[in-house]
């Protein structure tokens, strides 16, 4: 279900997918991250998408025009996972919130993988 936000010359709505497109760049952002994971792993593996399809590995959710939004990662091997995804969290939510103005209430980060970074 779109985001709205009311103005006084009317309504925006935001899609999904371009909630999903902005978290995505912004989580790229973050140290330790390789890329995203498809969501829909239906044998367990999971394939690492390329830039176009970062929103495949998002899922965002409004409800009362509050987001929840749910990451899945690839992460690189040596890091600690608990600050990246903190790091992801902290830096999504910002990003969202200023360029939608829509609250960010969730982020909830999957971490589908790791790999060795060459």
């Amino acid at each position: 279900m779109p985001a709205k936000t009311k103005t006084d010359l009317g309504l925006i709505t935001i899609d999904d997918n371009v909630i999903a497109t902005l978290a995505g760049l912004s989580a790229m952002e973050s140290y330790g991250i390789v890329g995203m994971a498809s969501k829909n792993a239906t044998d367990g593996l999971f394939e690492l998408l390329k830039w176009d399809y970062l929103s495949k590995g998002i899922r965002v959710a409004s409800k009362d025009n509050i987001l929840t939004i749910d990451l899945h990662v690839i992460l690189e091997y040596g890091v600690k996972i608990s600050v990246v995804a903190q790091n992801i969290i902290e830096r999504v939510k910002f990003s969202v919130e200023k360029i939608t103005g829509i609250k960010v209430d969730k982020i909830n980060i999957h971490v589908q993988g790791i790999r060795v970074e060459k």
